[in-house]
């Protein structure tokens, strides 16, 4: 199995809902760190699992697109708690809408908001 990953950080603001978390309950920031991690069992014609360039344009493009701002403002999480697991899946399955990388088998995303907390979400293709 061959794995490629990038990792970049940014910072976006949110606030938690539905629940007494203190000062979570209102509007703060986050630098947050997200890693993207791709699977694969067979390299493609050039020998690469992914075309890294791709990927790092792509990853760059979703970071700039939450990148200072409100997270509970944007339509992906009408109706959900930005909770780190809701952002971690968001994330995810917006690369794989993305992707064109036909050999993969598996996707994740892990999404730090400090040095001791995070939540992964992963999805196989």
């Amino acid at each position: 199995m061959y794995t490629v990953a990038l990792k970049r950080e940014f910072v976006a603001w949110h606030f938690l809902v539905g629940g007494d978390w203190g000062p979570e309950n209102h509007l703060h920031d986050h630098q947050y760190q997200v890693e993207v991690e791709l699977a694969g069992a067979r390299l493609n014609e050039h020998g690469y699992l992914v075309d890294i360039v791709e990927l790092e344009a792509l990853l760059e493009e979703l970071v700039a697109y939450f990148k200072d701002r409100t997270l509970n403002g944007l339509p992906e999480f009408a109706g959900l708690n930005p909770s780190l697991e809701n952002f971690a899946c968001i994330f995810c399955r917006k690369l794989l809408n993305r992707l064109t990388a036909p050999n993969l088998s598996r996707v994740r995303v892990q999404i730090w908001e400090n040095d001791t907390a995070w939540a992964t979400y992963r999805e196989e293709c």
